[in-house]
């Protein structure tokens, strides 16, 4: 029997801040836009740049963590699974939106300190063991400073952002 794939991988940059909400069960989740350009010369010897816009979803503490590490125009690599969803629309129109469903996040700024704007602040991330649509794993960093909780409120090694 033959797998199918269904992987997307791509670099760009964030349009906006992330915006960060929970769904009625009490999922976290964030979505925000990533450009990508690609550059290519033509027959003549122009160079012709175009810009492509993705929708990018995480969940549950991937979407807590780029809460707190993701502001507009961080570059970013972004490793997960493409999804169209459809529906009507209030005029009976059906709308389709695709969109990455993020399993992996990377900033690939070499310098990037909290988002102070972050709805999370640090310290404060809870960890859930319930599986949603995408598994939760976490961006990579350069080294830097990050204020952990202590007590009974404490986060694990694999919580790190980094």
């Amino acid at each position: 029997m033959s797998r199918d794939l269904n992987k997307v991988q791509l670099t760009g940059r964030l349009g906006a801040d992330p915006e960060l909400r929970q769904t009625p069960q009490g999922h976290t989740v964030i979505t925000f836009r990533v450009a990508s350009n690609r550059s290519w010369r033509t027959t003549e010897g122009e160079t012709q740049e175009d810009t492509e816009w993705f929708r990018v979803v995480a969940w549950n503490k991937l979407a807590e963590i780029c809460s707190q590490w993701l502001t507009k125009a961080a570059r970013v690599y972004v490793e997960g699974r493409l999804q169209t969803r459809q529906w009507q629309d209030q005029d009976g129109h059906t709308r389709s939106l695709s969109e990455v469903i993020a399993s992996d996040i990377i900033i690939l700024d070499s310098r990037r300190e909290p988002n102070p704007n972050a709805t999370a602040a640090p310290g404060t991330l809870a960890a859930s063991t319930a599986a949603v649509d995408a598994p939760a794993t976490y961006p990579t960093h350069s080294s830097r400073a990050v204020a952990l909780p202590r007590g009974t409120k404490a986060l694990e090694e694999e919580d790190l952002p980094f």
